[in-house]
């Protein structure tokens, strides 16, 4: 009977040591600490699909699968022989009106109001030559010693003098005065036009040459040198890295404990005992369900906000898509690291453990 009583206690004692074990093991040995919000999502998987602009052969890929790339940097190329003959073909044209412009702008030279002139003299000796032969004619032709059809073609020869006076005289003006100011403004439209189609031209010339639109590290090789590239067509997949934020679901009795800008510690199973330093970047307006693949069926019925936590990765660390752990301590300032700071990364401590 005393055997009994002894062991009773023992029995109790493991049982309860085997239940904590087991209580342990699934929750992962984590405790949330205390004065602290503790909120569980992934490393946010954001994805660009890079194309041309242009269409054309592609002549040269730069970079292979898993490689990353920074901002601008160029990654692939399509054979710019078409591109580079229209750029010259629209400069030659740019060209060509620029002087035709600058002509109507100089006006008339002196030699061109010269010789206008010298045609008006020359008409008017004409018109002296043929006043005096109606003249003549006219008398003549009273006393029957010309016919009156000499007559009559020495004043139509006289009528043709006047009427070369006067066209010469016009010309001389219009030499004096230059061009018409229409003209100027329709010259000025046509250079005009080429200058945007040749803009146009360097630009499509330009497209022949893509470049990566941000910090990230290519995902999928789409196409390789030889195929032709359209816009439609993308030639990447690239998994955008910067700036690297967890997207996490808080529920909404504890909306009130967070706010933009205060700072969070990021954790993963992949580095354990090692805090990632961030902060709370956005919450979004708008309630949602729990997503399906977050958390069990039971809140997954729960109405949360979605939370976007930006987090340093100095050593590239975290990777897309990763689960993270995200606790934000509630016994702080909330004017923190703010995202207004040209690099809050630089000012937060890096790496190390918690």
């Amino acid at each position: 009977m005393s055997k009994r009583r002894m062991l009773l206690p023992v029995g109790i004692l493991v049982l309860g040591g085997i239940a904590l074990a087991v209580w342990f093991f699934f929750s992962g040995g984590k405790q949330t600490p205390p004065d602290t919000l503790r909120l569980y999502g992934n490393v946010d998987l954001r994805q660009v699909r890079l194309a041309f602009q242009s269409t054309g052969r592609i002549s040269h890929i730069d970079v292979q699968e898993g490689a990353a790339v920074a901002p601008g940097q160029l990654v692939a190329r399509i054979d710019p022989v078409r591109y580079e003959a229209s750029v010259a073909r629209v400069r030659a044209q740019v060209g060509d009106r620029r002087q035709v412009l600058a002509r109507l702008l100089a006006g008339s030279r002196p030699e061109e109001i010269a010789a206008a002139r010298a045609r008006v003299e020359e008409s008017q000796a004409t018109l002296r030559d043929a006043e005096a032969t109606y003249r003549r004619a006219s008398v003549l032709a009273k006393t029957e010693y010309v016919s009156k059809q000499k007559r009559d073609d020495a004043e139509a020869a006289l009528k043709a003098a006047r009427a070369r006076l006067d066209a010469a005289r016009q010309q001389l003006a219009l030499a004096v005065k230059g061009p018409r100011k229409e003209d100027i403004a329709a010259a000025r439209a046509r250079l005009a036009s080429s200058r945007a189609a040749l803009k146009l031209a360097a630009q499509e010339l330009a497209d022949t040459r893509l470049y990566a639109p941000a910090a990230g590290v290519v995902q999928d090789r789409l196409l390789e040198p030889g195929d032709m590239a359209f816009p439609q067509s993308p030639v990447f997949t690239l998994a955008l890295t910067d700036p690297l934020w967890v997207r996490a679901y808080v529920e909404e009795p504890d909306l009130g404990k967070i706010a933009p800008g205060i700072r969070a510690e990021v954790a993963t199973d992949s580095f354990p005992g090692k805090k990632y330093h961030g902060w709370v970047g956005y919450i979004s307006p708008t309630a949602e369900f729990t997503p399906k693949q977050v958390e069990t069926a039971e809140l997954r019925s729960k109405l949360v906000y979605q939370v976007r936590v930006y987090v340093c990765n100095p050593q590239n660390e975290l990777r897309l898509g990763m689960p993270v752990t995200v606790d934000v301590p509630l016994n702080q300032d909330r004017d923190g690291m703010r995202l207004d700071r040209a690099d809050p990364c630089a000012e937060a401590p890096r790496g190390g453990g918690g």
